[in-house]
């Protein structure tokens, strides 16, 4: 009965190492140098969009690496009265059409208008850095949710372009 037990043990650990590892690991390749991985894949470079037929192309702010942004928001027309809405002031950088933003600074309840800070201790990914043209724009957001747009949300209708260092930024909300 021990045997019957011992080569049931055995077969059945042996029936399963070779489907217990799937990972596709390539055979070692004597001589080779041990090199950083592709990140390219992971981390694509941000999209940049072209400029309209007979647009003049904006010279690029260079600014101080490393420093914030500072400015105001104001609101067009009469100030906003939304009750637990937040504003949301969003760096990205110039010419990304996509992916996460540079940076984000969110102010519960804000009174209009509101002078605001935005800069490297503001960067949403730790690798990512404050630094080169940047756009900016803000948005209040009637539910505090920066995932969901509603009708009654305001916003910048155009990214307004800055370098760090830049002060007398000035943000209108739509």
């Amino acid at each position: 009965m021990k045997r019957f037990g011992f080569l049931f043990l055995l077969l059945w650990t042996v029936g399963l190492a070779p489907s217990g590892c799937d990972r596709n690991i390539a055979p070692y390749q004597p001589g080779e140098s041990p090199q950083a991985p592709d990140l390219a894949r992971i981390f694509p470079a941000p999209e940049v969009s072209a400029l309209p037929e007979g647009e003049p192309a904006r010279p690029a702010p260079t600014g101080r690496s490393g420093a914030s942004v500072r400015g105001t928001v104001f609101a067009e027309g009469a100030a906003p009265e939304a009750p637990g809405a937040v504003l949301f002031i969003i760096a990205r950088p110039a010419g990304a059409a996509g992916g996460p933003p540079l940076a984000v600074v969110r102010i519960p309840s804000p009174e209009l208008p509101f002078d605001f800070e935005i800069g490297p201790k503001d960067v949403m990914i730790p690798s990512m850095t404050f630094e080169g043209p940047i756009e900016l724009t803000a948005r209040l957001d009637g539910d505090g949710n920066a995932s969901t747009r509603a009708a009654g949300d305001r916003e910048t209708v155009e990214q307004v372009a800055v370098a760090p260092g830049d002060a007398g930024v000035t943000l209108r909300l739509q």
